[in-house]
């Protein structure tokens, strides 16, 4: 997974880039997260709690959410959480793939490190 984080210093924002396949993570991390450390540090935490468990997590946004587990990392729109229509799941198969993303834990964490670090430097 490849990312790139920029920042418009000009006007304060910030844009991120993700490679194909894991668009929906970078949109969950500017819209769900943003640069809310008491989000990154739950995320770090329940992260770490997971790495030796058979548990799952799930945090859920208001567009997209994130689903953890000791392996791997999904984020996906919520419409796809909640949707149960099979006929309707075939027909979007194509949208899906800018509305789900999975990586591995190792990589989503490193990922929230790198992100923390880069938006508190000065």
């Amino acid at each position: 997974m490849d990312y790139e984080f920029r920042r418009n210093s000009l006007m304060g924002t910030y844009r991120v880039h993700f490679s194909m396949g894991h668009e929906a993570l970078g949109r969950w991390l500017l819209d769900e997260v943003g640069t809310d450390t008491e989000v990154i540090n739950m995320l770090f935490h329940q992260i770490d709690a997971l790495k030796n468990s058979s548990e799952e997590w799930h945090l859920e946004g208001k567009e997209l959410s994130l689903q953890l587990n000791a392996q791997e990392a999904l984020v996906q729109e919520n419409v796809l959480f909640h949707q149960e229509d099979e006929d309707f799941e075939e027909d979007i198969d194509f949208y899906n793939e800018e509305s789900v993303s999975v990586c591995g834990l190792e990589d989503f964490e490193q990922m929230l490190h790198s992100w923390l670090a880069f938006f508190q430097k000065k």
